[in-house]
Formats: structure tokens, C-alpha cells, sequence
């Protein structure tokens, strides 16, 4: 273990600077920039929460602090997630000349999108300012539910990542499945109005779980559950134990394959 600690700090600068290069990269020739990190959930909130909550009426109290906060969620697993899988290929160049910890690409690719997650969550602090939303002594607990997110999003790019190396139709497949985990996730609705076969496949879902966290932390003044927070734990710990075995599995055959 203290061997792979001392990797990491070896090559720490390198990582930094992958990180920098991915938002640079992200944002160039864009007149805003890291801005459009900020304004573009405060848009999609506000024509989202126009369309939903007109024509659904929802029953849910401060319903554009719960579609923002959502969105906060799902959009950094399915951006990091989906930014992960081309993490390899995308540094075949790199791979072929030197010797680097490959883990390192796709670590910047999650690092990167989770800047842009900060931002996110600042949106969603403007608007709760905005709204005059009270701010509770549970906003002190946000790190625990944003960490898991980071760390089950880290797992699953892990996975994508060494599998998107030999199969790159996944790259194609993956927006589809990320369109089918949102409408699983309760992003734009409330849990209340599903059928009795659909709920329990929607709480089965991790995303849900670390969701409903947040929005218990944030909006609605309740400390973590228990029950909650453990399974989270284990499903996190799981899945980066998982996506961990995959990539150090499949690393060595990468040169084969990019």
C-alpha cells in the first residue's frame, strides 16, 4: 500500500496538470468559459421547472431547489462517467512514449468534472439565497453524499474506461443508457407518483440513494439515515473495489488495443 502511496505523490504534478488540461481543453474558445458550469443548470432549471411543474403539477415544496439539486447529481455521474471512457484512448499517445500510472487519466477526467460539480452546487446555493430558502446546520454534512458520488463515479469510469479500450461502441451505447438511468433516477419527479412494480427499481438504483442524501441535507433539514448512508458505503466501496480489479486487470493489454 505504501508503495502505491508513494506513486501517487510521484506523480502528482503530472495529475494536476491533466486536470488543468481537461478544462482547458473543455472550455476553449468559449467566450464564458467555467461561467457556463454555473449558468447551464440555472437554465435547464428554469425551462425544465416551467415544463414540469405546469404540466404535471407536482406536489413538491420548492420544486426548482429539488430539479437543481438533481441535476447537481445525475449530470456530474453521467458526465464523469461518459468523460472517463474515452480517458485511455484519448492519451494513446502519451501511453506509447512513457511510463505512466494509467489510473491517472481517468482520475483527471472524474477530478476535472468534479470542479465543474462545485460550480453546480454554488448554483444551487445562489438560487437557495435567491428563493430565501433557510440553510440548515445539515448543509455541514453535503461532503458525505458528494463524496460517495465521486467515489461510485470514479468505479464505474474505472470500468468503462478498461472496457471502452477493446469495445468502442460502448462510447455510442452509453448515452442511451444514461438517458434510461435518469428517467430511473428521481431527478424531475418525486418518488410519490410511482407504481408499486416501479419503485422498488428506482430505490434499487445507487444514483437514488446518494440523491435523496443530498436532498435530505440540503433541502430538507434531515441528518443522514443510517440504513442510508451504509448501504451507500458498501455499494460505493463495491463498485471501486470492482472498477479497480477490471482496470488493473486489463491494463497491460491497453498498448494492444489503442
Amino acid at each position: 500500500m505504501s508503495q502505491y502511496i508513494q506513486n501517487f505523490k510521484k506523480f502528482e504534478p503530472l495529475l494536476r496538470e491533466l486536470v488543468g488540461r481537461d478544462i482547458k481543453i473543455k472550455y476553449r474558445r468559449s467566450v464564458l468559459g467555467v461561467l457556463w458550469t454555473l449558468l447551464n443548470p440555472l437554465f435547464m432549471m428554469i425551462v425544465l421547472s416551467v415544463v414540469f411543474s405546469n404540466l404535471f403539477k407536482f406536489e413538491i415544496e420548492n420544486f426548482p431547489l429539488y430539479l437543481l439539486s438533481g441535476q447537481v447529481v445525475f449530470n456530474f455521474f453521467s458526465e464523469s462517467t461518459t468523460s472517463s471512457m474515452s480517458a485511455i484512448i484519448a492519451n494513446a499517445s502519451l501511453i506509447k512514449k512513457v511510463y505512466v500510472p494509467k489510473y491517472l487519466f481517468v482520475l483527471s477526467r472524474v477530478f476535472s468534472i468534479f470542479i465543474n460539480l462545485m460550480a453546480s452546487f454554488s448554483a444551487l446555493l445562489l438560487v437557495m439565497v435567491a428563493m430565501r430558502t433557510e440553510l440548515h446546520w445539515t448543509v455541514l454534512l453535503v461532503p458525505v453524499p458528494l463524496l460517495l458520488l465521486v467515489g461510485f463515479s470514479l468505479g464505474v469510469g474505472l470500468i468503462l474506461s478498461a472496457i471502452t479500450v477493446k469495445f468502442r461502441d460502448i462510447i455510442h451505447l452509453y448515452s442511451v443508457f444514461t438517458t434510461a438511468l435518469m428517467y430511473l433516477t428521481p431527478v424531475i419527479y418525486p418518488m410519490s407518483i410511482l407504481p408499486s412494480w416501479l419503485y422498488p427499481i428506482v430505490r434499487l438504483n445507487p444514483i437514488t440513494n446518494i440523491l435523496m442524501m443530498f436532498r435530505d441535507v440540503m433541502l430538507h433539514n434531515k441528518i443522514l439515515d443510517p440504513v442510508s448512508l451504509l448501504v451507500a458505503v458498501v455499494e460505493t466501496l463495491l463498485v471501486l473495489a470492482a472498477g479497480l480489479f477490471v482496470f488493473y486487470r486489463n491494463q497491460d493489454e491497453f498498448i494492444l488495443n489503442i
